[in-house]
């Protein structure tokens, strides 16, 4: 099965670069790809594709060795399965509030008896390769997204479900839960304050943080407090 470029990148020791597509378009999709990032990530939710733009957009990615990602819209195991049997090399899932919806999310991600992924990698199997199902548990990232005062009073239970790779701050959605104002790249002392306990939490439990960024300032800000 072919590596994992985010993967690598933290077998490295070194934090992972991945950008987000939010045009419904294969041929930007592989331009970007081709630029050299760990991870290139389709926005099912909040960029405007869908399951149809999904498949030619992971086509043109996969002709580099960028990881391959997709946030998908919501905790819906049908859409994980399906973006997983386009190709994508990782999940990253929208507003994981519990344990319960952190295990439901990765177990979709996963085929038994770690989870209850359905097996069928139609797309995939001709890009990772025939060993597919032998490896994909181990090369297959989960993202959960830490977006709301909810989850970081529930971050030590989320950080300890077994499969999750990471926790993923969206930091916008969470200055909001807090009373705060929308936008990326928080400052905010209360905000700030969270950041910094769901980035000590995922370290504490040995998985990676991640954060959204919308500049290349905040992102090295980021990496230099310990992001992964």
């Amino acid at each position: 099965m072919r590596e994992n470029q985010i993967k690598l990148a933290w077998n490295e020791e070194r934090a992972a670069v991945n950008v987000f597509l939010c045009i419904p378009s294969s041929f930007s999709a592989e331009v970007v790809a081709s630029i050299g990032w760990d991870g290139v990530t389709v926005d099912m939710q909040h960029g405007v594709t869908d399951y149809s733009s999904l498949v030619p957009m992971l086509q043109g990615i996969t002709q580099y060795e960028t990881a391959p990602m997709v946030r998908v819209p919501w905790n819906d195991p049908a859409i994980i399965m399906k973006s997983l049997d386009a190709g994508a090399y990782g999940v990253i899932c929208p507003m994981i509030n519990t344990r319960e919806e952190c295990e439901k999310f990765v177990g979709a991600c996963r085929y038994a008896p770690e989870g209850y992924r359905s097996t069928g990698p139609v797309r995939a199997i001709f890009y990772a390769g025939n060993d597919y199902h032998e490896h994909a548990t181990n090369t297959i990232l989960t993202f959960a997204m830490i977006e709301t005062q909810q989850a970081v009073d529930n971050i030590d239970e989320i950080c300890t479900v077994s499969g999750l790779d990471a926790v993923y701050i969206g930091p916008s959605d969470l200055s909001v839960s807090l009373g705060g104002s929308p936008g990326g790249d928080q400052r905010d002392p209360p905000v700030m304050e969270r950041i910094e306990a769901i980035l000590r939490a995922a370290h504490r439990h040995d998985i990676k943080a991640g954060i959204h960024a919308m500049t290349a300032e905040y992102a090295n800000e980021m990496v230099a407090r310990g992001f992964d």
